[in-house]
């Protein structure tokens, strides 16, 4: 019965020492990885330099925002043409109020230049159209430089007949291809 008693106590004993040994143990810490912070540090880094890096970042994020943005603005300048009506190089009212914008986005983006380009549909010779699509292009140029644009940022070309948008031989494609096209260089 001693023995039991001994064998007890020692079991006792060393069950006490493990759980005291478990509970005194450094307990770590997990943390989000996608927050990088553990302990109130990221990687030994202060909060003013955890609050500088992420004020970094959200300036990148802001910075490819805006450079999205101004990609975005820079297609719809030269994917929107002005049309013009059969042989004329007259601006109609939509190609004004277009121009105007086109005006506005070449003011808030000064160090841009621009190659408007003339073209025609199919009809007449490649000399006339040629000729014609000069005068389209003058056109659109001219009224620019009237919205303040400086003639150094306009330049102009002629295509005539030689690139169309569409293909046809009718009035749905002729009037598309009766055009300016605006590229920025």
């Amino acid at each position: 019965m001693g023995k039991k008693i001994v064998v007890k106590v020692m079991i006792m004993l060393f069950l006490s020492a493990m759980m005291l040994t478990v509970s005194c143990a450094k307990k770590t810490v997990e943390t989000d990885p996608s927050a990088g912070i553990q302990n109130g540090s990221q990687d030994g880094l202060s909060a003013e330099e955890i609050a500088r890096q992420k004020a970094l970042e959200e300036e990148r994020m802001r910075e490819d925002a805006l450079r999205k943005a101004i990609a975005a603005e820079r297609e719809k300048f030269e994917m929107e043409d002005i049309y013009f009506d059969f042989d004329s190089a007259e601006l109609v009212p939509d190609a004004r109020m277009l121009l105007k914008e086109k005006a506005d986005f070449l003011t808030r983006n000064s160090g841009l230049t621009v190659t408007i380009e003339g073209h025609c549909d199919e009809r007449g010779t490649t000399e006339y159209n040629l000729a014609l699509g000069e005068r389209r292009a003058m056109s659109a140029k001219r009224y620019l430089q009237d919205l303040g644009i400086a003639e150094f940022r306009l330049n102009t070309i002629s295509y005539g007949e030689e690139r169309p948008s569409v293909q046809g031989n009718d009035e749905s494609a002729w009037s598309k291809n009766r055009r300016a096209h605006f590229v920025i260089r």
